[in-house]
């Protein structure tokens, strides 16, 4: 044993004399004089505060209310029968060898090992941190509901200043109490938890004295708003004392909307509240290194105050059921105010359950904390946490979680400021025309967003002054339905503008939040291909042939007009087509056009493994190949973000048959293998498996001509001069996708010519638009002839880095 070095086994049954000691930890010899606590001061006393909280004073009415006494019951003792579980878990390992400082995390790890017991230990520190701070901010709205400036109300004193910064600065104060107390020690957080344990136990013993001893009588309650802001007539409820009419009511469930938030509430709602305030029973197990008798206290302790809170919870459903109106019960959660002898007192115990179970939360988190720096499990950033004073208290633990729970909201922030590109992900605004036609691009957008975000854009065509009312807010419900319908996960955004390229704008500028904005334009390609209706062919959306649904809302077919017929007039024209996209680019967007999209086998688009799939290619040509003069192998940000798409596309299931293929032109004059050996080590480095093969820019005809004539160095070139170049590259991709493996270039010389996988997707170079908007037109014909006839195809520009080779 003396040679062994780990850590945990620093925790061993027997020192050099054979005395059982712990070599280090919380519970230490260092620490032995901190063992103070009785099993009422440090098991029985923190835990029923903890398991009350604010729960018993502020939801009782909540839960009788809406679930009524049986139900409530009911919810009672499957709360408690889960408790039962968890503890006598607790008390099997805690009678089940010594307990040393940690709580959960030193009985879970000496049990179960270290891996489990700091993965464990770690969440389990983190959910007390979070714990503290909601019950600060908790306490500080409970303050500000009666002393703050905004109180509403009749018994609202309105002294304090309310807002953002004294907020704030409530909350600091209240929190740097409660890390003073923690920081001081265990002894008195102890004296202090039990000043708080009589006021609570006299604040109930008011509550219960009061359903007994107080008359009946009518309670007004909050006025509910009405329209245009007015309020409605004043309302009440009733406090009859014990009436057996009012039990004999109050016995079923009557689920109503919450008067705080307006939800209707359900079974499952209201017991997820109940729950809320049984938790807590490991107050006292966190509690294990200042504890005399740790062994006995927590099993005998967590027993006794999870009965004694059973019996307060289940009295309080009681009386309430047979003395209070449904009307009070569901109006007004805080009528122990109301019906009590001496209100004030009802205030104390909120007050003083929310101050304790912030105590409980910081004190637990500490010593966790301290048990897993001891551990030596995450090295030197918990080292601060090793520290305690003379006496064993860990008040490096202390200063340490304190500062984590100084509202903790700053680590959560979504800042687009912090953006780096090794978190980058596609987050996609698809703009949609009519969805009829356009469900498959619909779901290939769903398998290239890697869990970004994604945006289904429609733009209303309209102007909100001419008309009577919002055209787009009844829009949502058939939008939200075709997201559920087509199985994708996407928000919808919707809006009205008297142009597509206008609505587009402001989608682009608007949709999504914080960080999570879209960062890719998705648009269908502008042709002249008749549009097909998918929903008469796509099984999700197979419906009766008179488009209606017996009982259910109407059919997706009604909600959606048919695509438009051949040669009928467009919403979009094709300047505003490439104006739309010139526009994204400007706005630092990338833009992705898909073009045949509907040729994709459902297999291809679906939610399954796709792994029995007959094996085809991704064809990626990551350079600009209507001007490919811009540097033979050359990869730029563009071509880079090329393989970054088709990268992600490959990592869903249903495209995981796919092979990357990737392209490389050479101009007729260069030496075969460089730029290949180049590509090959930027693969290497980002981790991207792809075959690289290199072709000759040079074999389609005219391309030699346009070279010695200089066409690529010129900006100007004429329409003749352009439709060749782009049909000299067309007519490459083509070749390529029909070419097989074996007997390509690169293949085995000699080679048999046969029929290799197909090609499933091609990924081309999107050039800008020009700058000229006269020369729209002949951009956008030219992208037409550059991917006709190739199958499904996106072309993109990528204006963002999204790879990076640095640590």
């Amino acid at each position: 044993m003396a040679s062994e070095n780990s850590p945990l086994l620093a925790y061993r049954l027997l020192g050099e004399e054979g005395v059982a000691f712990p070599a280090n930890g919380a519970g230490g010899p260092g620490a032995t004089s901190a063992r103070k606590l009785s099993t009422f001061l440090g098991v029985v006393v923190p835990t029923v505060l903890s398991m009350f909280s604010v729960v018993v004073f502020m939801r009782i009415g909540f839960v009788v209310g809406h679930a009524g006494l049986l139900q409530a019951l009911a919810m009672l003792l499957v709360a408690y029968f889960i408790l039962a579980l968890t503890v006598l878990s607790v008390c099997a390992i805690a009678t089940n060898g010594a307990v040393r400082g940690g709580g959960a995390y030193f009985m879970i790890s000496r049990t179960l090992g270290p891996e489990v017991g700091g993965s464990i230990g770690l969440m389990f520190y983190l959910a007390n941190i979070c714990g503290c701070a909601i019950c600060v901010l908790g306490l500080v709205e409970a303050v500000l509901d009666v002393f703050g400036a905004d109180a509403t109300g009749p018994n609202g004193l309105r002294v304090l200043p309310q807002g953002y910064g004294w907020n704030l600065l409530y909350g600091s104060l209240l929190l740097g109490l409660v890390g003073g107390v923690c920081t001081l020690g265990a002894g008195l957080y102890a004296r202090a938890s039990f000043l708080t344990f009589l006021l609570v136990s006299g604040s109930l013993a008011s509550v219960l004295v009061s359903f007994v001893a107080v008359a009946p009588r009518d309670i007004p309650l909050t006025p509910l708003p009405g329209p245009n802001g007015s309020s409605l007539p004043p309302r009440v409820g009733h406090f009859t004392g014990f009436n057996s009419s009012t039990l004999k009511a109050n016995l079923a469930g009557s689920y109503a909307r919450d008067y705080t938030t307006g939800a209707m509430m359900t079974f499952v709602s209201v017991f997820a509240v109940l729950f809320n305030g049984c938790t807590g029973i490991m107050a006292g197990a966190n509690m294990s290194g200042e504890l005399k008798d740790p062994s006995r206290a927590i099993p005998l302790g967590t027993i006794v105050a999870v009965a004694y809170t059973f019996f307060v919870y289940a009295l309080l459903f009681f009386l309430s059921s047979f003395t209070c109106d449904r009307t009070l019960l569901q109006e007004d959660y805080g009528f122990f105010r109301a019906i009590s002898l001496w209100p004030p007192l009802v205030l104390i115990g909120v007050y003083a359950t929310s101050l304790s179970a912030s105590m409980s939360s910081l004190i637990g988190a500490s010593r966790i904390l301290h048990a897993l720096a001891q551990d030596d499990l995450f090295g030197v950033i918990l080292a601060p946490a090793k520290v305690v004073s003379r006496g064993g208290n860990p008040w490096g633990a202390v200063l340490y979680s304190w500062g984590l729970v100084q509202v903790r909201k700053y680590l959560l922030r979504l800042d687009v400021r912090k953006d780096h590109v090794k978190f980058w992900r596609p987050q996609l605004l698809l703009l949609v025309g009519n969805p009829r036609g356009s469900l498959p691009l619909l779901r290939l957008a769903n398998q290239l967003k890697k869990g970004g975000l994604y945006v289904l854009g429609h733009v209303t065509l309209g102007d909100l002054d001419s008309l009577p009312s919002d055209p787009v807010q009844p829009q949502y419900g058939a939008w939200l339905s075709l997201v559920d319908r087509a199985q994708v996960k996407a928000f919808v955004d919707l809006t009205l503008s008297p142009s597509v390229r206008q609505g587009a704008q402001h989608l682009l500028r608007i949709s999504g939040l914080g960080g999570m904005k879209p960062n890719t334009l998705v648009l269908g390609f502008y042709d002249d291909a008749p549009p097909q209706d998918h929903f008469l062919t796509d099984p999700a959306f197979s419906e009766p042939t008179d488009g209606t649904r017996e009982g259910g809302p109407p059919a997706l077919s009604t909600l959606f007009s048919p695509p438009r017929a051949p040669g009928s007039p467009r919403a979009l024209s094709p300047q505003d087509y490439v104006a739309t996209v010139a526009d994204a680019l400007k706005m630092n967007k990338n833009v992705v056009l898909a073009r045949a999209c509907g040729a994709l086998p459902p297999e291809r688009l679906s939610r399954g493994s796709g792994g029995t799939s007959q094996p085809h290619h991704m064809d990626v040509w990551p350079l600009n190949l209507l001007r490919p003069r811009g540097g033979p192998g050359y990869v730029d940000v563009c071509g880079l973000f090329l393989l970054q798409m088709a990268t992600i596309l490959g990592m869903v299931p249903a495209w995981h048959s796919a092979r990357l293929r990737i392209f490389l032109c050479l101009g007729p004059q260069e030496a075969p293998g460089a730029a290949e050996e180049r590509l090959r080590a930027l693969l290497s480095q980002l981790r991207i498996r792809a075959e690289v093969q290199e072709v000759v820019w040079g074999e389609g005809a005219g391309i030699r001509e346009l070279e010695e004539e200089g066409y690529f160095e010129n900006s100007g070139w004429g329409d003749a001069e352009a439709e060749a170049l782009a049909c000299s590259a067309n007519a490459l991709i083509r070749a390529q996708q029909g070419r097989s493996r074996s007997g390509g270039p690169g293949g085995p010389e000699g080679g048999d010519e046969e029929e290799g996988p197909a090609t499933a997707l091609t990924f081309l170079y999107l050039p800008r638009p020009p700058a000229d908007p006269a020369r729209y037109l002949r951009y956008l014909a030219l992208l037409e002839i550059l991917s006709r006839d190739l199958g499904p195809t996106l072309l993109i520009h990528g204006v963002t880095p999204v790879t990076c080779t640095d640590l």
